[in-house]
């Protein structure tokens, strides 16, 4: 149905409120777009005798579906603190309840849950070695390694255990943590994922971005740093305080995901300290003027985007060639169904087409005899946008030109993100031959921002910030590409 890569996962933790589990509900409502296979909450309370408790809720499905049922957050989901995750799976079976996030065990110091959005590029020489030892695992997720390396710890302090197990892990994390008395967020040393510090009234609130704390008209404090481990607990005075430590003391580059900014992230969210919107808006303003489409006969460029995702980079693009005296008009060109299920069946021979068909359409008065620019963030496979073009060209437009507010793809990520294999990728099968592609795709021209121009939009950050593994692929953590996607990615 979608020919992008798949997003992560969605991570939201809170302690200090009321209705922890509803609070979490929401967060995870904001963060749909960033896992739509199931959803999971875990709270924490006290019990009638004083033991601490953790009671849990997880499902395959969208939030609402996992959560239909209200009266769950009055008799189960009970507490003032929750830790909840939204799935997309890149490891394991997708429709494996043991594999759903929150994971959530008991061991020598109490009870932890956990739920992780990233990948873990050593899991697989950790999982073998802790299998040695007597280790069983119940999930066939990299998560579960964490939990294993954090109850086997001989430490005695439930801090120290933690940041011990990290320093053993290598990859992409954006974690929270829930203990019996604790909330704790950590960040891997490059910063690979977005995860950042919010408060409510009294509460905090650690989570992926910053639009599941507008949800819960919660204030945003700061990002979580690269490499840093922050530790919410009830003080002496029963206020809550918050701790920072180091996970690691090696000085490690920063490499962002910068398709966090391209695609992955809600436009509202500001992510790695800068707003989502702000920089998708540039690289559409970029791509214009290296990239602008003029009309022969002078009349108005008609702008559209593959909704809805690259709208805010039309919208970008089209401001830029007005500037540029270029006459223009962003406009809605095609229409996406919101209201296709998860298991939508595409029976039949041409399911790819009909699939195409079902989430979109064209508004065929705003295409018709015009030259038409279809914007979009990027092309992985390439078979939804030949079957786009096909759509368009039913309007009978002029001409159609596309443009794409990323370059090309070359490699998959291992940092989180899940992509086709490199076979599968248009760009590495052509070679990265734009002409060959526009071929393929039956378009008058196509043009990709370069790598270059890319990180020109990164207006905010230094351009050796950013990963972009997936651009030239040159991983900035050593990978092992022989891994077992079953264990390796989450």
């Amino acid at each position: 149905m979608t020919d992008k890569p798949k997003c992560n996962c969605g991570i939201f933790g809170i302690s200090g409120s009321n209705t922890a589990a509803i609070n979490t509900y929401y967060g995870l409502h904001a963060l749909q777009h960033r896992g739509q296979e199931a959803a999971g909450i875990v709270s924490s309370y006290k019990s009638k005798n004083g033991k601490n408790t953790f009671a849990v809720h997880k499902n395959l499905g969208l939030v609402s579906e996992v959560f239909s049922d209200s009266s769950v957050f009055e008799t189960k989901l009970i507490g003032s603190s929750a830790i909840g995750h939204n799935r997309y799976s890149t490891t394991g079976a997708s429709d494996s309840i043991k594999n759903i996030q929150p994971f959530v065990v008991n061991y020598r110091l109490g009870n932890i849950a956990i739920a992780h959005n990233g990948n873990l590029t050593n899991a697989k020489e950790l999982r073998e070695q802790l299998i040695k030892e007597g280790a069983i695992f119940q999930t066939t997720s990299d998560t579960e390694v964490i939990l294993h390396l954090i109850a086997r710890s001989k430490l005695e302090n439930q801090v120290e255990q933690i940041k011990e197990a990290f320093s053993q892990v290598k990859g992409a994390y954006s974690i929270v943590l829930l203990t019996d008395d604790k909330l704790i967020g950590i960040r891997d040393p490059n910063g690979f994922r977005p995860l950042c510090i919010g408060k409510l009234n009294g509460s905090y609130i650690i989570t992926s971005e910053t639009c599941a704390l507008d949800i819960n008209a919660a204030e945003y404090i700061r990002d979580v740093e690269p490499g840093e481990m922050v530790v919410i607990e009830h003080g002496n005075d029963n206020n809550l305080s918050l701790n920072s430590y180091r996970i690691s003391d090696n000085t490690t580059q920063i490499k962002h995901c910068i398709f966090e900014y391209i695609y992955f992230s809600r436009p509202d969210s500001k992510i790695f300290g800068s707003n989502v919107d702000k920089l998708r808006r540039k690289l559409g303003k970029i791509l214009a003027e290296k990239h602008p489409v003029y009309d022969p006969d002078g009349e108005k460029v008609i702008v559209i985007s593959v909704p809805d995702s690259s709208n805010t980079a039309a919208l970008g693009y089209q401001t830029q060639l007005l500037k540029m005296g270029i006459p223009s008009r962003l406009e809605i060109g095609l229409i996406r169904s919101h209201y296709i299920g998860r298991t939508f069946i595409l029976p039949g021979q041409k399911k790819r087409e009909i699939g195409v068909r079902i989430k979109f359409n064209t508004v065929k008065g705003v295409l018709e005899n015009n030259t038409v620019v279809l914007v979009d963030d990027s092309i992985v496979r390439g078979t939804t946008s030949k079957q786009l073009v096909k759509l368009l060209k039913e309007a009978k437009p002029k001409s159609i030109h596309i443009r794409i507010s990323s370059p090309p793809i070359i490699s998959p990520c291992y940092y989180g993100m899940d992509f086709p294999s490199k076979e599968e990728l248009i760009a590495y099968k052509y070679k990265s031959n734009i002409e060959e592609i526009r071929k393929y795709l039956e378009v008058d021209s196509l043009h990709y921002l370069s790598i270059e121009e890319m990180l020109e939009a990164m207006i905010d950050h230094q351009p050796k910030n950013f990963c972009t593994a997936c651009f030239t692929g040159n991983y900035p953590v050593p990978v092992n590409l022989g891994i077992s996607k079953e264990v390796y990615e989450d």
